[in-house]
């Protein structure tokens, strides 16, 4: 049985992540959370968001509920079921953190690759 090939330098990938917490370092909020905050103003439920992403609805809670603690605000309006079920609609302020977390990811991704393009230039000279 053929070995796969040794990874070279080129083959070297920079990974990285960014997360919000509170001051104690307990709270989180990171890419999930707003992949689901995303989710739930797309599908309009809190629950469809969490079938999406393949989580658990009471995972989905949780996460919304610590990611509404550390920052101190409501980011989705409840509106209980009915004879067509519940419906969730993201906050005013939700909205606007997306919107700030895109422009942060954005600035982030373009400085980390500027970065990590120097690391790589500093590799070739080995």
């Amino acid at each position: 049985m053929d070995k796969p090939p040794k990874p070279t330098r080129k083959d070297v990938f920079l990974n990285y992540k960014i997360w919000l917490s509170n001051i104690t370092g307990d709270g989180h909020i990171h890419d999930s959370t707003y992949k689901l905050i995303e989710l739930i103003g797309q599908k309009g439920s809190l629950k469809a968001a969490a079938e999406a992403l393949d989580i658990s609805y009471r995972k989905a809670w949780g996460d919304l509920e610590q990611a509404e603690e550390v920052l101190g605000y409501q980011l989705i309006e409840k509106h209980r079921g009915g004879k067509d079920g519940g419906a969730s609609a993201l906050t005013p302020a939700a909205f606007k953190l997306l919107e700030a977390y895109r422009a942060l990811q954005q600035k982030f991704d373009d400085q980390v690759e500027e970065a990590f393009k120097e690391f790589r230039n500093n590799l070739s000279k080995i």
